[in-house]
């Protein structure tokens, strides 16, 4: 019953982001899909690998960490939430991209650890695009200068920018994903060729359509993948 139900919305998710690349003159294959699995069991996160989505994003470190150990190694797992510096050195090995990064002290605890641990780490700047209170992240005016800052890093390579647009009708969205797109394409030239800054995390279940519009590489979905499953 849940790979069913799963396996119908994967379906329509999957019409409308060929839509979306379609109406934006993309490929299908530009666009990430990672499955926010935060609030449901292993054994859901579990069906949706089996059905073909292999990129997993969770928001908190430590469920992250439990899933990871019950669930297949092939999945590629995502830190899409905040990260504390204290539970750096257990998530490291875990994750193929953190998306969440919002300040260089951070970044510098990242880079130290990666270090020890001997890895590169792939991660992203959260940047507030929407400029509201309640958000994490750089302004997009504080990313700019952070270049000097980012060419020092040795272990950790700036992949892209994230940010969540506020929860409204979706084309309202459209501003803040245009700006982080804006922002990443500026720090683009700045980086290269240390950073090859191309990703873009935007978009939810509320908004992905016009995130894909406008330049999303990875999209994060939860409620619109489980939903019917309450």
């Amino acid at each position: 019953m849940i790979e069913q139900i799963l396996q119908k919305n994967l379906a329509v998710v999957e019409e409308r982001l060929v839509a979306a690349c379609r109406r934006a003159g993309r490929s299908r294959a530009e666009v990430t899909l990672v499955a926010v699995t935060k609030m449901v069991s292993a054994d859901v996160a579990g069906c949706l690998a089996a059905l073909g989505v292999h990129h997993l994003g969770e928001n908190r470190p430590q469920e992250l960490m439990r899933k990871a150990a019950l669930l297949s190694p092939a999945i590629k797992w995502h830190l899409i939430g905040h990260l504390q510096r204290n539970k750096i050195e257990r998530t490291l090995p875990l994750v193929c991209l953190i998306h969440s990064v919002d300040s260089m002290r951070l970044l510098q605890a990242l880079d130290q650890e990666a270090g020890k641990q001997s890895k590169m780490l792939d991660v992203l700047l959260e940047v507030n695009a929407s400029g509201e209170g309640s958000k994490q992240g750089f302004r997009p005016d504080e990313v700019p200068p952070l270049t000097p800052a980012l060419r020092a890093l040795r272990h950790v390579r700036v992949k892209g920018l994230m940010t969540m647009a506020a929860l409204q009708e979706p084309e309202a969205c459209r501003p803040a994903f245009a700006l982080l797109r804006d922002t990443r394409d500026r720090l683009r030239s700045e980086l290269a060729p240390a950073h090859i800054v191309e990703h873009l995390s935007m978009g939810m279940s509320n908004d992905f359509e016009v995130a894909v519009e406008e330049g999303a590489t990875f999209v994060r979905l939860g409620s619109v993948l489980l939903q019917g499953l309450s």
